[in-house]
């Protein structure tokens, strides 16, 4: 396997992100951990709270400026031609993925699910070894193995506690087109082989990181997070787990990779302003937002079933989070591969 060179920030930069990107996401994440673990629970219609906020707080906007963001990862600024690759890519497997959805659309959740699982997994990649520092993961097969830990404590972790509820919304994702999810086979003597397999390939990334690791610091954070999540995952219900973790933790981080591929969002940074920065991003994501949003317009309108409940909504409005987020995963992994991460 080879080593890779870590994207080169600043000290000033990552002194400015680490709060931010490291350490406020573990605060909703842990709170939500600590009290459900204590018994607490929340009305079937709150759950869907931070999924609905996501819309517009950080969830869809988070991919909207991959217009800007792969220009300037592999050129350095802004760039028209790069701009039309963009275009033509979420043009061709956004719309192959929607064609999917209607034609096979049980299998297109599946696709989702897994999709989604390697995404959440490489978008802990940059904030780890850019922001951090961490060296352990300087080795392709130690960020392979990190992917598949990371990706699958938000797809997989669910299952184990909650099986019906996990069930419920892979179904949900179907329903409008037509589709009927047949019992998953997630008896309890599946869902504890699954765990266990997951649980030992947990500890042996962790464990293998630990050799590697000169900064042991930076090995302790990845452990640390890694096994809140796992807490995180396994005590909360799935739709507000996922919900929370989308925006305070998943999208948050790639926003903060982004601010650093943009000249202008790197000079406030390094002046230990992240405010400006902030409101740049925002101004490049909001338009793209609004075209988001006519996705999900789209698919409500064409779908053979709309939904009528909240949950058959938000089902709804994830099925359009699917279609952006092949393209997404597809302009993501090509920002890795000009970083070295590939």
């Amino acid at each position: 396997m080879t080593a890779t060179e870590r994207p080169v920030l600043s000290g000033a930069v990552r002194e400015t992100l680490r709060v931010p990107v490291v350490w406020l996401p573990w605060i909703p994440v842990a709170a939500c951990t600590v009290a459900f673990a204590a018994g607490a629970d929340l009305p079937r219609t709150w759950r869907y709270l931070p999924l609905v906020a996501s819309v517009v707080v950080l969830g869809l906007p988070h991919g909207a400026v991959d217009w800007a963001t792969l220009p300037r990862a592999v050129t350095g600024r802004l760039d028209a031609r790069w701009m039309v690759v963009v275009g033509v890519v979420y043009l061709v497997a956004g719309g192959a993925y929607v064609l999917g959805w209607f034609l096979a659309p049980v299998a297109s959740a599946v696709v989702f699910v897994a999709v989604t699982w390697f995404h959440w997994g490489q978008g802990e990649l940059h904030p780890l070894a850019a922001v951090l520092g961490a060296d352990h993961l300087d080795r392709l097969d130690q960020r392979v193995l990190t992917v598949l830990v990371r990706g699958g404590l938000p797809m997989l972790v669910p299952l184990l506690s909650f099986p019906d509820r996990y069930r419920e919304v892979v179904a949900a994702f179907a329903a409008p087109f037509g589709g009927t999810v047949a019992e998953l086979p997630v008896g309890p003597d599946a869902r504890l082989a699954l765990g266990a397999c997951f649980a030992v390939l947990t500890a042996a990334t962790l464990a293998l990181g630990y050799r590697r690791a000169g900064d042991r610091h930076a090995w302790a954070v990845d452990a640390g997070e890694t096994a809140l999540l796992w807490a995180f995952f396994l005590v909360v219900p799935p739709v507000f787990a996922v919900g929370v973790y989308f925006c305070c933790w998943h999208s948050a981080r790639h926003i903060a990779r982004v601010l650093t591929l943009d000249e202008r969002a790197t000079a406030a940074l390094s002046r230990g302003r992240l405010g400006p920065a902030l409101r740049r991003f925002a101004r490049e994501a909001a338009l793209p937002t609004l075209g988001g949003l006519a996705v999900v317009g789209a698919l409500w309108v064409t779908a053979p079933s709309p939904p009528e409940s909240l949950s058959g909504v938000v089902a709804l409005y994830l099925v359009a989070i699917a279609v952006l987020t092949l393209p997404h995963v597809v302009v993501v992994t090509w920002i890795d591969r000009a970083q070295g991460y590939w």
